[in-house]
């Protein structure tokens, strides 16, 4: 399989828990600023942290779902950077199935970033271990709250979507060491997105 095939493949379990979170829930994450989706993806980067360094789970679910909500979360916040935040006076925002189109054109630009920095890098990410990616989101993570914090006012930083990407890639990089590389299928029935 070609790297473009694995990150297609990794992201085709992440669109399909979206889908069906969809159908359950609609878009009620609409109503999400993205500081709550960045918040988001630090407790689902901190619970992958923590299991890693525990080895155990007390609930009962690994780091797979928890990777798979990082690349969701990144996408909505991109949406929600894009579109901005529903007040929710709007039935429609909150219920949107055409959602699911800025939902692919983040995949595909995430694709395209991918191929571009692997070109750059030589595919370093292969060498890197899984635990490597959870740090690295974190760091992310706090980058972001930063720059939040600083009402996206920086001097030399990329910004706030240019760290949901990098945090949307390194989680789908962990999904393809974890699930695709050894060809496992995952249960997408979790309550964790």
């Amino acid at each position: 399989m070609t790297t473009q095939q694995e990150f297609e493949k990794a992201m085709s379990l992440c669109r399909e828990l979206f889908f069906m979170k969809m159908h359950d829930y609609g878009t009620a994450w609409r109503i999400l600023r993205p500081e709550s989706l960045t918040d988001q993806i630090y407790i689902k980067a901190n619970r992958i942290r923590s299991l890693q360094t525990k080895g155990v789970s007390l609930v009962g679910e690994g780091i797979i779902p928890e990777f798979i909500g990082i690349v969701n979360y990144a996408i909505m916040g991109l949406i929600q950077l894009e579109l901005g935040a529903s007040d929710g006076t709007d039935e429609s925002d909150l219920n949107d199935p055409g959602v699911i189109i800025h939902y692919d054109k983040y995949a595909t630009e995430a694709l395209e970033l991918m191929l571009r920095k692997n070109h750059d890098y030589d595919e370093a990410w292969r060498a890197m271990r899984v635990s490597s990616y959870a740090d690295l989101i974190l760091m992310k993570v706090f980058r972001t709250k930063q720059i939040e914090d600083l009402e996206g006012e920086t001097l030399v930083s990329e910004g706030i979507a240019a760290n949901y990407m990098d945090m949307l890639n390194y989680s789908v990089f962990a999904l393809i060491k974890l699930v695709v590389e050894k060809g496992q299928e995952t249960t997408l029935h979790s309550d964790e997105t």
